[in-house]
């Protein structure tokens, strides 16, 4: 059955489309689409987790998620951020994505067709929200971009991103150039 495209979506109307490959989100009612992501993202994708997943580990923490998962604050926003870390113990007891309420860390890999959402949409939601720290992940600038929720412009990092889960003493730190190493 074909849906009549709304100039307004809810995170309802986007749950209910058809599963094709696409990636779709809300934000504040504003429809966003992306392809599925290159190769190069998935590289990224997957040593970030791996990195993090260690620093989490060694800490006895099970919170980083990757997309896709509903995460939802309204009725017209549904994000699926590339990788999260979140704090899920209400999520453990029901395994509903809902449950999440409580973001410490959101990561972006930038791709040609999600930018602008990256970058501005999503950005400003997540300042709105005060998620303490989403990180903008650029590969064809080799850098990434830190957002806090009070800051206009972000903290450019070339050589290395860093970031503490509010519960451990001790820093994450991701080599950039380590990182961008395809060879």
């Amino acid at each position: 059955m074909a849906m009549p495209l709304a100039s307004y979506f809810s995170a309802a109307d986007v749950r209910a489309l058809p599963d094709d490959g696409n990636r779709y989100e809300t934000v504040h009612g504003e429809l966003l689409v992306t392809p599925a992501p290159s190769y190069f993202h998935q590289r990224v994708i997957a040593r970030l987790s791996r990195l993090l997943g260690n620093y989490l580990a060694a800490n006895g923490i099970e919170e980083l998620l990757a997309a896709p998962a509903d995460i939802s604050c309204a009725d017209d926003t549904l994000v699926q951020p590339d990788l999260f870390v979140a704090d899920c113990t209400a999520v453990r007891r029901t395994g509903e994505w809902s449950d999440i309420r409580t973001l410490h860390l959101v990561i972006e890999v930038l791709s040609p067709a999600s930018v602008r959402a990256d970058r501005f949409t999503k950005r400003r939601l997540y300042q709105e929200q005060r998620l303490p720290t989403y990180w903008l992940v650029d590969i064809d600038q080799r850098q990434g971009e830190v957002w806090t929720p009070e800051v206009h412009f972000p903290a450019v990092e070339r050589e290395r991103l860093t970031w503490r889960h509010p519960a451990v003493a001790a820093e994450c730190l991701i080599d950039l150039g380590a990182l961008f190493d395809f060879a």
